[in-house]
């Protein structure tokens, strides 16, 4: 069997013959693909960072219009190949072709690249300011280096290193990106990797602008994040990982924004219960069910207080769960590691609700599990009880009253979502109230009476958290202009030439609204705007 080229320069490359090798499975047989891909030398990584420093120059001289160009290029080359892309990442996912990739995770990346495109020619992610007065003005602007993604198992597109959103937020900017595919699907990586490099020929931009590889050594990867040729990383995945990549960084000042492990906290209070148990058991369990759970919105945590209408909730979402189908998990090591999880909650005193259907089919499959655990016995060991169980598992914690529970709230770690279900008459409203200033700072989206696992792509979404469930809370890995102001690197100008200055910054402002100090006041002005 062959082995894959990397692409490296606009050129797809052959790995030295001694190169590591690995081959992806397929989740729905447990059967080894016949592909062979090979593993990157620290010699080409460093070709990579070359590469793309250079490229890094000339997109600094290029008009955003033409990042724009290449970013509806790609988008309208990955909707022509729709269905070839969606069969490779299901025969390495097992993610079904309909209606999750075609009518769903495609168009939302299609929609992503779209809206960068849009955010790289209105430059609002620049956030220009202008101080009359002093004659000061400052800008977000390019780090003018390449930017390190690295996408995750679970999503091939949306996420994909060399197509989602942390990928459109860099090129966006102005960044070279170099991708590392993830082992799981490297063959859906590489044809979205042929489709960007013909829509780079076709916009005339650098061919460095995107480079690819496979996988690597860790300790070549730990190198990577701290060479000084690399502007900053996205990163999507375990919190194992991420913390190396984040130490890597924080060791050298490098920028690393994360999006890792989280545990997404769902509070039912009681009147909420009261008025529908049934029904929130329905939303729950779907929700927890979802493409196996492979989500990291997946609600994994339960909050509820004790009493009837509490123990109706959890009959029926038991029942949902004992009759749950086991599901198809990306790679071969989760449901072992799930089941670990769920034997590491039992064996520290919770208790196993429900386990799902098991199945004697082939293939990576994960049974669902639910489980239950008092307040006071979830205060012995919080840390221990919100480890997160990557797949269709949650655990149900149920607080003897509002005082118990609002200790918990306390306990509560990091997480990239909060949601709060309370009674529609009001009878909530008090203990939301003295609850939601506790929770609201652990999580970086607060849902009300809505399940987290949806995350819509808008200027007003926020993805990521405190960390470790994000890198830093005040930036987001979704939403456009937003996700774009990680990778900028603030720029004041000081008595600088107006013919010097950046278009954004310069008397009148040609691209719209800006902030101005007049007279001591902050004004934003609209000149030029539509």
């Amino acid at each position: 069997m062959s082995v894959q080229p990397q692409l490296i320069n606009g050129e797809w490359r052959l790995a030295a013959a001694d190169a590591a090798t690995f081959s992806p499975s397929n989740p729905n047989t447990g059967k080894q693909h016949d592909v062979v891909y090979p593993v990157a030398s620290a010699a080409e990584i460093g070709e990579m960072l070359d590469a793309g420093n250079v490229a890094a120059a000339q997109l600094r001289a290029l008009a955003p219009s033409k990042l724009a160009d290449f970013l509806n290029a790609y988008a309208n080359g990955i909707d022509d190949a729709t269905e070839e892309l969606a069969g490779l990442a299901h025969s390495e996912t097992g993610l079904p072709v309909e209606p999750r990739l075609t009518k769903v995770e495609i168009p939302r990346t299609t929609g992503q690249l779209r809206q960068a495109a849009a955010a790289a020619v209105s430059e609002e992610w620049t956030q220009p300011v202008i101080d009359s007065a002093n004659n000061l003005r400052s800008r977000l602007e390019s780090l003018g280096q390449p930017v390190l993604v690295i996408g995750p198992n679970n999503f091939p597109f949306a996420y994909n290193g060399v197509a989602g959103g942390d990928f459109a937020s860099a090129i966006a900017t102005g960044h070279p990106v170099i991708a590392k595919a993830h082992p799981a699907h490297p063959g859906t990586t590489r044809r979205l990797a042929e489709i960007a490099l013909a829509a780079l020929a076709s916009s005339q931009l650098p061919p460095a602008t995107v480079q690819m590889f496979y996988h690597c050594d860790p300790e070549d990867g730990e190198l990577m994040v701290a060479d000084p040729r690399l502007g900053a990383v996205g990163f999507t995945g375990s919190e194992t990982t991420g913390r190396k990549i984040k130490a890597a960084g924080d060791a050298v000042g490098k920028p690393v924004y994360l999006e890792m492990s989280s545990v997404n906290p769902v509070i039912f209070l009681p009147g909420a219960m009261a008025e529908k148990a049934v029904e929130l058991a329905a939303e729950f369990s779907g929700s927890c069910l979802l493409g196996a759970g492979q989500f990291c919105t997946n609600p994994g945590l339960i909050l509820t207080i004790a009493g009837k209408a509490t123990e109706t909730f959890i009959s029926a979402a038991t029942e949902t769960f004992s009759a749950a189908p086991s599901g198809v998990m990306l790679v071969s090591s989760l449901p072992s590691e799930l089941n670990e999880s769920v034997a590491k909650l039992t064996a520290a005193g919770a208790e196993l609700l429900a386990r799902g259907k098991s199945a004697a089919e082939p293939g990576f499959l994960a049974q669902p599990a639910l489980l239950r655990v008092s307040g006071e016995r979830f205060l012995t060991d919080p840390d221990g009880f919100q480890s997160e169980m990557f797949g269709p598992a949650s655990l149900v914690v149920v607080a003897a009253d509002e005082d118990e529970l609002t200790v918990i709230a306390t306990e509560l770690n990091a997480s990239l979502t909060a949601s709060f279900y309370s009674a529609t008459d009001g009878s909530d409203d008090a203990a939301h109230d003295r609850l939601s200033p506790i929770v609201t700072q652990k999580a970086g989206r607060i849902l009300n009476d809505k399940m987290p696992t949806g995350v819509a792509v808008s200027p007003a979404m926020m993805h990521g958290g405190p960390f470790p469930a994000g890198g830093h809370p005040g930036f987001t890995a979704v939403g456009f202009p937003a996700s774009l102001r990680r990778f900028g690197s603030l720029k004041c100008y000081d008595n600088v030439r107006p013919e010097r200055l950046p278009a954004s910054l310069r008397d009148p402002n040609p691209t719209g609204r800006m902030w101005r100090i007049i007279d001591g006041n902050w004004t934003q002005d609209n000149v030029g705007a539509d």
